[in-house]
């Protein structure tokens, strides 16, 4: 993906990738390597503890981490807002949001600035979402709705950008339903998943094909980072909480070659605690890389159910 500073595209999609649900991944296997498209998947199993994600405010500040090829993005700055709350009585909710200057060189700046509420029930059969998208101070689409997932079918309900009723397929996954499987997964020692997800992104009609690697649990001194995961208090709460290295890979669906093989349109990798807690992300956009540094993290108190 070129950037160019009159396209809205990798701008505003740098915003929304992330809403998605976080994972990020160096593992060993072959397909986390090339980012290619394989079509093998696995199922995890029913794992005898629940999983409990745990309410948390974190902030991430962006920097460029690598470009490749012809990229014209010569420098990253901006910072994000991750707000998790909620329990399975209640649902989840996210507020997110993001902000965002890509620097393409001789004084070419462009800063986006995206806000999202979500929310998503536990039994992740309903899920509600609302964004506005700002480019450079302006306002360039704002999406609004709500999708139901039933046996046969997810209907979804525009509001925003216009009225409009779809059935985007029953197999779609709501993101958070996608982080809970991706840990399940990785209890169980599985390292791919492979399924199409709807987050109400690009006008809320848009579904990807994801693949999402999982790498081998990291034991509690591997990969010190110097974030706020390591603050002391933090450090004492996570102490003991496994965590693994992911990869999510996000494929267009109408493209899919009939080979089988695919290049992903963007890929984000991360480290993944079993509480729902993420760090050190990495955007791969393909042309120029885009790192996370975890700066700040409240952990909050899980409510309980009434």
């Amino acid at each position: 993906m070129t950037f160019s500073i009159t396209a809205r595209g990798p701008v505003l999609a740098f915003a929304l990738i992330l809403a998605l649900v976080f994972a990020a991944l160096s593992a060993s296997h072959v397909v986390a390597q090339d980012g290619v498209r394989q079509g093998a998947q696995a199922q995890p199993q029913p794992q005898s503890q629940p999983i409990m994600l745990v309410p948390h405010r974190a902030i991430y500040d962006l920097s460029l981490g690598a470009t490749r090829g012809n990229s014209q993005i010569v420098g990253v700055t901006g910072r994000i807002l991750y707000d998790f709350d909620g329990n399975a009585c209640d649902g989840y909710t996210l507020q997110f949001r993001q902000v965002s200057e890509l620097d393409s060189g001789e004084g070419k700046k462009a800063t986006s600035d995206l806000r999202s509420t979500t929310w998503e029930d536990a039994d992740a059969k309903s899920f509600k979402f609302n964004s506005q998208n700002f480019l450079d101070e302006n306002l360039v689409d704002s999406v609004d709705g709500h999708a139901e997932r039933g046996g046969s079918a997810t209907a979804v309900n525009l509001l925003k950008p216009v009225h409009k009723a779809l059935d985007v397929g029953a197999a779609v996954v709501f993101p958070t339903e996608h982080m809970v499987r991706a840990i399940n997964a990785a209890r169980a020692g599985q390292t791919i998943l492979d399924f199409p997800v709807y987050d109400g992104s690009d006008t809320g009609e848009k579904v990807f094909d994801t693949l999402t690697v999982i790498g081998h649990k990291l034991n509690a001194d591997d990969r010190k980072h110097d974030d706020a995961a390591e603050e002391p208090d933090n450090q004492k709460k996570l102490a003991n909480v496994p965590r693994w290295p992911v990869t999510i890979s996000y494929f267009e669906q109408a493209t899919a070659p009939k080979s089988g093989e695919q290049t992903p349109v963007y890929a984000i990798g991360f480290e993944l605690y079993e509480n729902g807690i993420s760090r050190t992300l990495s955007l791969d956009y393909g042309d120029f890389v885009v790192a996370g540094k975890l700066t700040q993290l409240e952990i909050k108190d899980v409510k309980p159910c009434h």
